[in-house]
């Protein structure tokens, strides 16, 4: 299994394309920082505004990572194990996450104008943006697990948690569910950097639906079409 994992992980991001789509996801979280700080007023500079902006943004990409790491399980001859590839998608997902702190430390850190305190909850926000990744990361192997196309399963990944944040903030009383049952929900809580116990509970819930068992369902699925291995 160590083995498996390790190449996994060099799969993660073993190909130039791959590694200039990290260039590119981090190049765009360093474009939106510049903008927002030049942009915001001074009492809108702080570390928990520029991270929600621009982890938000770059988790848009981070499922890909997760789909073409699934789609070389699709190409594999013979049966290999779906376990070590979605657990190999954390490495970009880290990636991304721990960069695009230092992108908002650094840019606010340059910027001679900012809010009273500016680096409130930083430590928090630092945490919450590596989480926020991880399971963007997920979403993106557990989409690409279920939907074959991996343009398909990318759209999925926008649309389906964006859809459905909407449906249930559409409707009142289902309002208050929302950081229980999506992805969007918890972001906003991680990146404030104003968690609770409950609110780390709700994120939790989150992982389990949309990183764990979507997962589930997918490898589920993929085993019994006679693809690769669930362990």
């Amino acid at each position: 299994m160590d083995g498996t994992i390790r190449d996994a992980l060099r799969r993660s991001l073993g190909t130039p394309a791959r590694r200039w789509l990290l260039v590119g996801t981090l190049v765009a979280g360093l474009v939106a920082a510049v903008a927002l700080v030049a942009a915001a007023s001074p009492a809108d500079r702080t570390f928990a505004e520029l991270s929600g902006t621009v982890q938000s943004l770059m988790s848009v990409v981070t499922p890909l990572f997760g789909i073409l790491l699934v789609r070389d399980l699709r190409r594999a001859s013979g049966r290999v194990p779906v376990l070590p590839t979605v657990l190999a998608v954390g490495l970009p997902a880290v990636v991304i996450g721990v960069v695009g702190v230092l992108i908002c430390a650094a840019t606010l850190a340059l910027t001679p104008a900012v809010a009273d305190e500016p680096w409130r909850f930083a430590g928090t926000v630092a945490v919450g943006s590596v989480l926020v990744q991880i399971v963007a990361g997920l979403v993106g192997t557990g989409l690409g697990l279920l939907l074959r196309s991996a343009v398909v399963a990318f759209l999925a990944t926008i649309i389906l948690p964006l859809g459905l944040f909407a449906l249930l903030g559409a409707v009142d009383a289902l309002r208050p569910t929302q950081p229980w049952l999506t992805p969007l929900g918890s972001v906003r809580n991680l990146l404030s950097g104003e968690m609770s116990a409950l609110r780390w509970v709700q994120w939790l819930c989150v992982l389990l639906l949309w990183g764990v068992a979507l997962n589930a369902v997918g490898a589920a699925g993929l085993n019994r079409r006679g693809g690769p291995t669930g362990r």
